[in-house]
Parts: structure tokens; C-alpha cells; sequence
């Protein structure tokens, strides 16, 4: 016993760099969790793009013409999926510490021998892992029915990436300040929704006034679907290189929110 304490002291990280296993595991256990409830966390985004899809092509049908130089319903597509991208990612992560504080199990996470960096990595991780299966089995049930073109696929993966790890990273900063269920229902229905709606997932932001436009450029929701929606129709509203530069400076800064917050153990202890 006194070797072992000569050789390990308390407090003292066993590990290298990175406990990669560890970190593994935890993302494994994250991805698990949302697959084995898949009919919910997969299927159902699915079915309520297919429902907005099938809604509004019908209700509007060819009568509302060409968007961005592609039919509407091509038009609308690509957005519909990058919206379920945004709102999965967001609710896997904060469910994530959501449940944990409240079942109690949180503690598995707390006591493991994970740093901040690597447990805020495996979570948001799992999340992306989360929207890119949710935005590939939509895009393969999509192209059933729609004519649907990837012209840029490395745009594609970039701006899949970047929104999804993002809206992870915030959905893991509103899963440690919530402490009961209604207030992730109220950031969801009153911010994630809302930006969600506003930034041009169903229209296109030229058709707004000038001073919406510019407000509408200050939503990194719009340069996540519109960033999405370049890739199947070639054209965009925004400028795609600032969409690009935007979102990977929110993601390192929304990151670091979140890796602060449970390092210093915000609404996690006692």
C-alpha cells in the first residue's frame, strides 16, 4: 500500500495526454444511448421532415415557382434536414446531463477519470454522430422522392459538422444550467425553434426587407442552412466562406462556454 501511494499520488493524472479510452467509452456510451431508443431519436426527426415535406409541397405545390434558381420543394429539402441536424444535436447533449442530474447517475461522469476537455468532446461528439446519421437516412428516404444532387460534398460534411458540434456544445451548456425539464423546454421553444425558423429554412432572405436581411445574417442558424442547403442547389443567399469562418469561430468559443462550465462544476455540486 505504501509503494502504490509512492508511486501514485493523489491527484495526479495516471494517464497521457489524453485518456482515449476513457474518452472512447464515454462516446460510446453516448452513442449507444440514443440508439437504443432509435425509433424516437432518429426515425421520429425523420418522419416530421417527411410531414413538413409532404405539408407544404402540397399546400403550395408548383404555384410558388423557383427559389435560388431551384424548384421550391428542392429548395426546401436540404433546409428541413439541416433543421433536424440543429435540433437533434441540441437535444441529445443537454438530455445528456438533463437525465444524469436527474436520475443521479451524473456521478458516473464526475468520479470517472476524464478531464473536462474529454468528457465536453465525447458528448458533443456523440451528438454530431447523432446528426449525421439523422441527415444520411434522410438524404437516402429524400432521394426516393426528389431529385437530389450533391454538388459539394465536402461543404456538405463541413457545415454538417461545424452545426452540429455547435448546437452539441450549446445543448451541453443548457443541460448543466437546467434543473428540472421545463427549462429545457423553454430554451428550446423559445430560442433553439425560433432560430431555427427565422433563418430562412422555408424562404429565402432576399425576399426580406433590407434591415432583416442584415439581422438575419447575424443568426448563425441561417449560414448552418444555408451552408447545408448550397450543397444540393449550388446557389446560397449568404457568402459561404464567411458562413464557414463564422461557425468555426462559434464553435471554439461555445466549446470553451462548455468546457468552463463543468470544469468548474456549474449546478453539478453540492
Amino acid at each position: 500500500m505504501v509503494e502504490m501511494s509512492k508511486k501514485y499520488k493523489i491527484g495526479t493524472r495516471r494517464f497521457a495526454l489524453v485518456n482515449w479510452i476513457g474518452l472512447w467509452t464515454l462516446y460510446k456510451k453516448e452513442v449507444l444511448r440514443f440508439l437504443i431508443v432509435w425509433a424516437q431519436t432518429i426515425f421520429s426527426p425523420l418522419i416530421t421532415s417527411l410531414l413538413f415535406l409532404l405539408v407544404l409541397s402540397l399546400a403550395i405545390g408548383d404555384g410558388r415557382g423557383e427559389v435560388l434558381g431551384a424548384p421550391f420543394v428542392l429548395f426546401l429539402a436540404p433546409g428541413l434536414i439541416a433543421m433536424q441536424v440543429i435540433q437533434q444535436s441540441f437535444s441529445h447533449s443537454s438530455s445528456s446531463f438533463m437525465i444524469g442530474k436527474i436520475q443521479g447517475n451524473i456521478v458516473d461522469i464526475l468520479y470517472a477519470p476524464l478531464s473536462a476537455t474529454e468528457v465536453t468532446i465525447s458528448v458533443i461528439l456523440a451528438a454530431v454522430t447523432r446528426s449525421f446519421m439523422i441527415a444520411g437516412i434522410s438524404l437516402i428516404i429524400f432521394s426516393f422522392f426528389l431529385d437530389m444532387k450533391i454538388y459539394y460534398f465536402t461543404n456538405l460534411l463541413i457545415f454538417t459538422f461545424l452545426s452540429s458540434f455547435i448546437l452539441g456544445a450549446i445543448g451541453l451548456i443548457t443541460g448543466l444550467w437546467a434543473e428540472k425539464f421545463d427549462h429545457m423546454a423553454t430554451a428550446t421553444n423559445f430560442v433553439i425553434i425560433p432560430l431555427s425558423f427565422l433563418s430562412g429554412t422555408f424562404y429565402s432572405i432576399n425576399k426580406l426587407p433590407q434591415f432583416l436581411q442584415i439581422i438575419s445574417k447575424a443568426n448563425p442558424f441561417f449560414y448552418m442552412i444555408d451552408g447545408f442547403r448550397y450543397s444540393f442547389i449550388n446557389q446560397s443567399d449568404g457568402s459561404i466562406t464567411i458562413g464557414i469562418v463564422y461557425l468555426t469561430i462559434l464553435s471554439v468559443i461555445v466549446w470553451f462556454i462548455a468546457y468552463y462550465l463543468y470544469k468548474k462544476g456549474y449546478k453539478l455540486k453540492s
